[in-house]
């Protein structure tokens, strides 16, 4: 089959996976790598897909997968990476059996993301070789090419990504699946145990294979060179390969598919041959400081940034030195974050902010509470880490210091990796509270489902954890299930909860109203009747907003009828007029 379409980076690699014989994913959620599984369940007759909870485990799966002898992947975003590390560095050293492809996304810009690690670095340390694409595809052919290198060579390969690439669209040419017969196990203790003394042998050994596919690199058809006018050469790869084009048509460029290990000899023989050599890459310097480091002369980072995306306007005022129009751009408004009408967030959040409570935070959606009017998350640095984050704070302070904090946590997050946290509080007979924003699904990247929620990525039915006999499992002894919407009583239990001189788990057990498409109540609000307290504004709901004259009116397009505002209000001003149905 050869037939041309239209598809997403994300959606691209997806295809790759099907079409190079992978038989095993796994996954956690993380913008912007989620779609590749989400678009990979399509084939799910060849391919066994899978949420993981978190990217260790997924990770893990991927190198047994591996051992067992078929091809398997394991897709993550960059941050994902650092909880992945471990078997990462490890596997490292023991190589493959099945091709085994890390599909890791970065996110220069920081669309989504707590940090702009760039993925190059972490492979350079584990000693991983790295393919990247630069468009749809050749993200769908490149995937299939490293599973070939994987195994011709005996490493797991990183394949790197970027947010443009993985939501950018590209023509890609559709080809059947190869048939790749399942390797057959052969035990193996000194490569694939990895003890001090096998692991002494395999780092020898790993160096051998990297120095072997850097020479291999040289003559690889993922790196080509597009010789043009030789004034001006670029070494370039990925999406910054779009914009050397658009913004240099002229230039000669080398265009490297794969970026580590790089390929020595055709980067001197190309430097050669070009005037003024420039190196063009987001993020990190990793190409510039290792064709530095051979003594070659070339400019990158003097007049380039090593913060967010690149632009061909940003290369043309750079390299070329053109002072464009686009340099001063208008002033535009600024639109910050906000959470969803009807979140069950919010209202959590508006209690706390009424009991000056403070929340070290987490990652997920809940992260916006802590921008105004609510502000109450005052910290936010990995997933699991608002637990871990109170507990320093008491053992450094004393118990009474944090009465007037909490940890907040979403359900999936406290799957991921919080859950280790809270048994670190019971085992060091801590004393705070954890409270689970629990929405039943993974909001942030798109409502994936996780080991809470009784689905798996399939949509199949499976065994669906239950979050507070686990917390009790783990020695909680004050555990509470509540509606965030019930205000009134959330308010008591926080209060009792904080008071406590021990651990204390409150659960607000509310889905994410996204989740539910059937048609939602409305209210309105009655302007006679409005005392102008500003109560109903407190939250910070959209839909609710202020008249010139201080009365407030609710959009009906935006009101999820979650009933907050009616709440809030004192004096019959907000009525439900449309039930939901």
């Amino acid at each position: 089959m050869s037939e041309k379409v239209i598809m997403l980076g994300n959606e691209a690699i997806a295809r790759g996976a099907y079409e190079a014989g992978v038989k095993v994913s796994s996954a956690y959620p993380g913008t912007p790598s989620t779609e590749v599984s989400e678009y990979l369940v399509q084939y799910r007759e060849d391919v066994y897909e899978e949420w993981a909870p978190n990217e260790k485990v997924a990770a893990e799966v991927a190198v047994g997968a591996s051992l067992a002898g078929v091809r398997s992947m394991v897709c993550m975003k960059h941050v994902g990476l650092n909880v992945a590390s471990d078997p990462l560095y490890s596997v490292s050293y023991m190589g493959v059996n099945g091709g085994l492809v890390f599909m890791v996304a970065d996110d220069p810009g920081l669309y989504s993301s707590q940090n702009e690690q760039d993925t190059r670095m972490v492979a350079r340390a584990a000693q991983v070789p790295v393919i990247e694409p630069s468009d749809s595809a050749e993200a769908k052919d490149f995937f299939k090419i490293a599973f070939d290198l994987s195994e011709q060579f005996d490493r797991p390969f990183i394949f790197r990504t970027t947010t443009r690439l993985s939501h950018s669209q590209g023509i890609v040419e559709l080809h059947d699946r190869k048939n790749i017969p399942d390797k057959s196990y052969e035990k193996n203790i000194r490569k694939n145990v990895m003890m001090p003394g096998n692991a002494k042998y395999r780092h020898v050994e790993i160096e051998k294979r990297n120095m072997e596919l850097a020479e291999a690199a040289n003559t690889l058809s993922i790196n080509k060179v597009e010789m043009n006018d030789k004034k001006i050469g670029v070494i370039t790869s990925g999406i910054p390969y779009q914009y050397v084009k658009e913004a240099l048509p002229d230039a000669s460029v080398l265009k490297l598919g794969m970026v580590n290990p790089l390929p020595r000899k055709l980067i001197k023989d190309f430097a050669s041959k070009v005037d003024t050599l420039y190196v063009v890459e987001e993020l990190d310097p990793v190409i510039e400081e290792q064709v530095k480091s051979w003594g070659i002369k070339v400019l990158g980072k003097e007049i380039l940034t090593v913060q967010g995306e690149y632009s061909a306007n940003m290369l043309k005022k750079a390299i070329l030195r053109e002072d464009l129009e686009t340099d001063h751009p208008a002033e535009i408004p600024q639109r910050p974050p906000i959470l969803c009408p009807g979140c069950p967030h919010r209202s959590v959040y508006h209690v706390m902010n009424k009991l000056k409570l403070h929340a070290a935070g987490d990652i997920g959606c809940y992260t916006l509470g802590a921008v105004a009017p609510l502000s109450v998350v005052d910290t936010t640095m990995c997933m699991g880490s608002s637990i871990s984050t109170l507990h320093g704070m008491e053992k450094a302070k004393g118990k009474e210091y944090i009465k007037d904090w909490v940890a907040v946590i979403g359900d999936s997050t406290f799957l991921h990796t919080g859950v280790n946290s809270l048994m670190n509080m019971v085992y060091n007979n801590a004393t705070g509270t954890v409270v689970i924003l629990d929405n039943s699904t993974t909001g942030m990247t798109g409502h994936q489902d996780h080991a809470a929620t009784g689905k798996t990525l399939q949509g199949n039915p499976t065994y669906m954890i239950n979050i507070p006999a686990l917390c009790r499992a783990i020695g909680v002894k004050n555990v509470t299930e509540i509606n965030a919407f019930d205000i009134v009583q959330l308010e008591k239990i926080l209060k009792e909860e904080v008071a406590k001189d021990e651990v204390s788990v409150i659960i607000t057990k509310t889905p994410c109203v996204l989740l539910d498409k059937s048609r939602k109540p409305v209210y309105v609000s009655h302007e006679n009747k409005c005392k102008k307290c500003g109560m109903c504004l407190k939250p910070g709901c959209p839909a609710v907003t202020k008249n010139p004259d201080g009365t407030v009116q609710i959009d009906d397009t935006m009101c999820t009828g979650c009933g907050l505002c009616e709440t809030l209000c004192k004096f019959g001003a907000i009525e439900l007029v449309k039930a939901g149905v």
